[in-house]
């Protein structure tokens, strides 16, 4: 069993690097949780404590902050016992900005995740670029993905990473609509119908109007399964309330998980290939990083 947490996140405006220290230190004390689960572009906040304006600034302030936080979220991860999906930021790499989120083991391994597909607003104004392929992680929780935001709309890395083995889906999301929430959060729950896997969505909420990339967002954390048996009939196995902050917990049965990829009412992971040219997609092999 793994006790899973999905943050609604609000970002915040921190004054000082100890208060975003404390505030964040006491969202994962509140979580109680083996895995915790931020949000996509949480790590904005970080541009107010350098009081950087306009979009460029803000996002080079980020990119330069992100190492000190990402210390401070692997002595939290020790510090709990937790692994971490901390938020994602744009992290300034050779070929331009990418979007990218840390994940925290609490042995104090740490991998890092890159957005592959942008949206229109992250190719102009932003200029965000693909950064390095996906990987799945093996954990002493199980094996876990990421797929930011708008990446878990579209199918083939999720299926990639259900050929390696993958039991659970991270998607941290940001959108400022609820038409944008609902998006990521029937991608997330299409992964988990097809590669029958756990997908849990982790968003931003509330408003920033010092910041272009958070000044508006709704959603809520959602943690969603296949619907079969002994799972919820829609698929759902917790989720909050829209636009309210908090966490949003579950408890994840793995081994029931595997159970009907054998002896379920469908065996969407193995039947992949029978669709309409599915037998005739080749997919790249999956890197897996060993965390325990």
């Amino acid at each position: 069993m793994v006790r899973v947490a999905a943050a609604t996140y609000p970002a915040g405006a921190p004054e000082s690097w100890s208060a975003w220290e404390d505030a964040v230190e006491g969202w994962v004390a509140d979580a109680q949780a083996d895995l915790l689960v931020f949000p996509e572009y949480g790590a904005m906040e970080l541009a107010h404590l350098t009081r950087a304006e306009g979009l460029s600034d803000q996002m080079t302030a980020v990119s330069d902050a992100l190492p000190r936080a990402w210390d401070h979220w692997a002595r939290l991860a020790a510090k709990y016992g937790a692994h971490i999906l901390a938020p994602s930021g744009p992290v300034r790499e050779p070929q331009g900005f990418v979007n990218r989120a840390m994940f925290f083991a609490p042995n104090g391994e740490r991998q890092a995740h890159d957005k592959q597909v942008m949206t229109p607003w992250e190719r102009d104004p932003m200029d965000m670029r693909p950064g390095a392929a996906p990987v799945l992680m093996e954990t002493s929780l199980g094996r876990i993905g990421v797929q930011i935001c708008y990446d878990a709309e579209f199918p083939f890395a999720t299926r990639a990473m259900a050929e390696a083995g993958l039991d659970i889906l991270l998607v941290p999301s940001q959108t400022e609509t609820p038409a944008g929430f609902h998006r990521v959060r029937i991608g997330a729950q299409a992964r988990a119908l097809e590669a029958q896997c756990f997908a849990v969505q982790s968003p931003t909420q509330g408003v920033s109007d010092w910041s272009s990339v958070l000044d508006e967002n709704a959603g809520t954390a959602g943690v969603y399964a296949p619907p079969d048996l002994g799972f919820p009939d829609d698929g759902v196995v917790a989720q909050g309330v829209m636009n309210q902050p908090g966490w949003t917990r579950a408890t994840l049965d793995l081994a029931h998980l595997r159970r009907i990829r054998e002896g379920g009412g469908v065996q969407g992971r193995a039947h992949w290939p029978e669709q309409f040219g599915g037998d005739s997609v080749a997919l790249p092999r999956i890197s897996v990083v060993d965390m325990r």
